[in-house]
């Protein structure tokens, strides 16, 4: 007998949805930079969903179903409020959030492909708004009801910063959302995968998920990334931001895409 370290070489599904060739990611086999430049984050939900494109009136149902469903129980901003806020690690607070809106719906325990399709909208709908609901309360400010005719980049990006955004602003949080939306069988799928199949409900396998994603070693990573480009702070900072890390011999978050910008911009490093 021999061991494997965790899931190294073992086959745990097979999918369509979504795979990782020679390093290019692609959704039921459209690639991620055809997506990226091309998609809303919207239709890339009812891909990943359907396995295919939607039409317009397809697309056009889903977005108002989204943006029906993005207002929050006033349990959840009142829970938000109970914290001592600035001591709260944002991916526990969603966590938690997702466990509660499993309290409130009705049809949390129906296994049904209909309602967990409702269920499925509810959620996705809401992580906008909880997400943007404990940054405003932690902030000290009231949570900003969602706002009809947006989209969903827009609208989260409203919830958050209290004013429409700009087509730019509105098209960079597209394009991250979009890039995010899936990422094979990672720790955080696995996991929701593994609640799931004991016939739990979606809820439970949701915040299974982002107990997951929460730790260091997944999600955990990306936050890094965040503080580091924090701590560029402006574009002109990034060059001589990574050549002083490489020469300290430091870690850096996202490197790959870092040593592409530069290369691009200082060929000769």
């Amino acid at each position: 007998m021999s061991a494997t370290k965790g899931l190294e070489g073992v086959i745990a599904a097979e999918t369509s949805i979504s795979s990782i060739i020679d390093d290019q990611l692609t959704y039921v086999g459209y690639t991620i930079d055809d997506l990226a430049e091309n998609a809303s984050f919207e239709e890339v939900i009812f891909l990943l969903w359907n396995k295919r494109l939607p039409n317009q009136q397809e697309l056009d149902s889903l977005k108002q179903e989204l943006t029906d469903n993005m207002e929050l129980p006033q349990s959840v901003i009142d829970h938000f409020k109970s914290y001592d806020i600035h001591n709260v690690h944002p991916m526990a607070a969603l966590r938690t959030a997702i466990s509660m809106l499993g309290l409130v719906d009705e049809e949390s325990d129906d296994m049904s492909e209909e309602a967990n399709r409702r269920k499925s909208i509810r959620l996705q709908a809401k992580v906008a708004s909880v997400v943007t609901a404990f940054s405003r309360v932690r902030d000290g400010k009231d949570p900003i009801a969602p706002k009809q005719g947006l989209s969903y980049a827009a609208n989260f990006l409203r919830m958050l910063k209290g004013e429409d955004p700009s087509p730019l602003e509105e098209e960079a949080i597209n394009k991250a959302l979009v890039l995010h939306a899936d990422h094979e069988l990672n720790a955080s799928t696995f996991t929701s995968r593994v609640c799931v199949a004991t016939l739990s409900d979606i809820y439970s396998g949701i915040t299974a998920a982002i107990s997951a994603l929460k730790g260091p070693l997944h999600g955990g990573a990306n936050e890094r990334v965040m503080k580091m480009l924090t701590e560029i702070g402006e574009v002109d900072n990034a060059i001589p931001y990574i050549k002083e890390k490489i020469k300290n011999k430091e870690k850096i978050m996202g490197m790959g895409t870092v040593f592409i910008a530069m290369v691009i911009q200082e060929p000769s490093i």
